[in-house]
Parts: C-alpha cells; structure tokens; sequence
C-alpha cells in the first residue's frame, strides 16, 4: 500500500510540475494555427514583431495566434512559443515577412498583460485587468473600457500624440504624458516612442 502511495505522489508531483512549466512551439502559424490552454486572470507576456497586431479579449480561457494579410497568410516561418510558469505566461510570435502581414492573438479577456512590439499598428480591445503596453514606432490604441475601473493610468509618447477622451486628455509634440488616479484597482501604463497613442 505504502509504494502505490509513493507511485501516486510521485504521478501527482509530475503532473502538476508539467502544468506549472509548460512549453509549447508553433513553427508554421499560417498554416497551423496556434492554440494554448491558458486560465482566467492570470498575468501573460506577450513579445510580437513587429506588424499589424491586433490582441482581443475572449470568453474562451485560452491563447489563439493567427496570422493573415496578402503576404502573412502565405507565410511559412511565423513562430509563436509560449512557456507558462506557475500563474503566468509568455509569448512570442517572431519570422515571417517584412510587410503586409497581421498577427491576431486571443487572450481571457480577463488578463493582466505586459506587451511589447518594436513597430507597427497595434490594437488592444475587451481586456479587463491591469495593462502594461511598449510600442517603440507607430500607432497604438487601447480600449480602455469604463476609465473608472483603473486606480492608476501612465500614458506617454516620446514623440508624437495622445488622444484619451477617456481621461480628457489631449497632447502632443516632444516628450508628452499624462497620469490620472481613479478609485479602481488596474493599472494602466501605455507608451509609444515614436507615433500616436490612443486611449477610447
């Protein structure tokens, strides 16, 4: 009896430790869409070349990446790996053509997101949690939501403009920024080096 207890610990330890440190790799997103199991409010990276990029909120408690436009579609070499540790995970999409390509990824709209792209036009829409968005050249815009559901809101640009009817805020030139307190509890910090950043 003691060594089927043993036999079980050691199964449960295993299958556990394999949820907790999952890796998953997509070599050919085109073509073979990428698919991934993720909870509910939970924190997830997201790393993404550079591109159209559009991140939606969902229903479903899962990770969707696929990959469209006149080239992207007929791509072969757009990887997305994902590696979950504990209660967060990450992801990056890389390869593929230089342009005419959209990169669509669906996350639980309830999620707690650290984004980062080098350039592109890049939308995030139907996320409830906390938001910590990068984008270093050209156009971002985030759906905000209700503006009382954030305790804290950062929006910057280095250079460029900031249009958050939201918050009422409207700049733009060198260097602008704005930072609102409100009685919920997400964060909110959004930033684009070069470009526009939208807040609605």
């Amino acid at each position: 009896m003691r060594r089927v207890m043993v036999l079980f610990n050691v199964l449960l330890f295993v299958s556990v430790a394999s949820y907790a440190q999952q890796k998953v790799e997509v070599p050919d997103v085109a073509h073979h869409p990428f698919t991934v199991d993720f909870p509910s409010g939970e924190k997830l990276g997201l790393d993404i070349r550079s591109g159209e990029i559009r991140i939606i909120g969902s229903d479903e408690n899962k990770i969707a990446v696929q990959i469209s436009g006149s080239q992207g579609a007929n791509s072969t070499d757009v990887k997305a790996r994902f590696r979950r540790s504990g209660n967060s995970g990450k992801l990056r999409v890389t390869g593929g053509p230089h342009n005419e390509l959209t990169i669509t990824v669906q996350v639980p709209k309830n999620s707690d997101l650290l984004v980062r792209v080098l350039a592109g036009d890049v939308g995030v829409s139907g996320i409830t949690g906390n938001k910590d968005i990068e984008l270093h050249f050209g156009d971002l815009k985030v759906g905000v939501g209700d503006p009382t559901d954030y305790a804290n809101v950062e929006a910057s640009v280095s250079s460029g403009e900031i249009e958050a009817a939201p918050f009422g805020e409207s700049r733009g030139g060198l260097f602008r920024s704005f930072k609102k307190s409100g009685p919920g509890k997400y964060k909110l910090v959004a930033h684009v080096g070069a470009g526009e950043l939208t807040l609605d």
